[in-house]
């Protein structure tokens, strides 16, 4: 190899190697973290582990640090949801969606609330507004996020689930099949 072509490589090693050392210090230091993202983000990956009680502890800490913390609110009430504690995931997507009501994954983890509830029309209404404010929440997650979740299949989408619900409520209720648990299980809150 070339004498000047090997240095010239190895100086745009080492520039990049400094550079990404000074970001990395710069982010951890001074990146403009506001208070309660710390444990917010540790809560992330531990509701991303399925570790929902840990995750609740951590986005009560993240709070408890900043009461206006709006994403730990969502991921609150996304681990009460997991959790299967209703009542206070309702209070908590009810609060979330008070402050944002323009967020769509709100609704559609507000509608999977309450499909689990067993309030299906009330789950339409909220899975049928996320689809308005947001139209590629029908598409489900991205085949990254699959991927990451290890997940090949792709999980029942908000808009399959309300087009059944749909079907299902405009059928005399004694011939209605609103709950299907292999399929209700696979169902995942969103997160965005």
């Amino acid at each position: 190899m070339d004498n000047r072509l090997y240095r010239t490589l190895m100086m745009i090693a080492v520039a990049l190697t400094v550079a990404w050392l000074g970001w990395s210090i710069y982010d951890s230091l001074w990146g403009g973290r506001q208070p309660g993202d710390s444990a917010y983000f540790a809560a992330n990956t531990l509701f991303d582990d399925e570790r929902y009680e840990r995750a609740l502890e951590e986005y009560e800490s993240a709070l408890a640090d900043a009461p206006d913390h709006l994403h730990a609110l969502r991921g609150k009430a996304r681990s009460l949801l997991k959790l299967e504690r209703y009542d206070e995931a309702l209070a908590a997507f009810n609060e979330a969606i008070a402050r944002d009501p323009e967020f769509p994954a709100a609704y559609a983890n507000r509608g999977i609330l309450h499909d689990q509830m067993g309030e299906y029309r009330k789950a339409l209404a909220d899975y049928e507004k996320a689809l308005v404010l947001d139209p590629e929440l029908a598409e489900g997650p991205h085949w990254m996020t699959r991927f990451l979740r290890l997940q090949p299949e792709k999980p029942p989408t908000i808009e399959a689930r309300a087009g059944y619900l749909r079907q299902e409520l405009e059928k005399p209720e004694s011939e209605r099949v609103l709950r299907v648990p292999e399929v209700d299980e696979a169902q995942r809150p969103y997160k965005m």
